[in-house]
């Protein structure tokens, strides 16, 4: 049974996975998509949103927060200053992982991850749209109101037409 084991510990101890980690994601903000096997690349996915979510308000906390998982300035500073601005909108689901097939050497899975907002092919086909907030189904005071408005005065003209025949 798999209780309690929910990441991937990559046959590695913490402190070399986290050091490993901290470096792909690092490359992969700088770059914006690096190949590596499939078991790292969803390992990285599940480290690096969390920070991409950080990044999108720039306060000291923040910065701070995604340096003790980063350990590098310059990423924390591209992060913040270029690749923040792009997924503002985006409620999440910042990375994707693009299966390549296998490694030549020892035949592994391998896979590209990416910086979903910074593939010029796949959005170059796509126009920008505008930021839809959530709706809730439950009524709302003006929502609700206004099909009301409309039904009562065609209900009146109705009975007027009624009582006239």
């Amino acid at each position: 049974m798999r209780h309690g084991k929910k990441i991937n510990q990559l046959s590695r101890k913490t402190a070399h996975r986290h050091s490993m980690l901290a470096n792909m994601a690092s490359s992969l903000i700088e770059h914006k998509r690096i190949n590596t096997t499939v078991a790292k690349a969803k390992a990285l996915k599940q480290f690096v949103e969390p920070l991409v979510t950080k990044s999108k308000e720039d306060t000291t906390h923040n910065r701070r927060l995604v340096f003790a998982k980063l350990r590098q300035k310059d990423a924390v500073a591209e992060l913040f200053r270029t690749v923040a601005p792009k997924v503002g909108d985006r409620p999440g689901g910042y990375t994707r992982i693009i299966k390549l097939g296998n490694r030549l050497g020892d035949n592994a899975d391998m896979a590209m991850i990416e910086l979903v907002d910074f593939n010029e092919l796949y959005n170059a086909g796509k126009a920008t749209k505008k930021k839809t907030t959530r709706r809730s189904r439950r009524g709302s005071g003006s929502s609700a109101a206004a099909p009301a408005a409309k039904a009562a005065p065609a209900k009146a003209e109705k009975e007027a037409k009624n009582e006239e025949e």
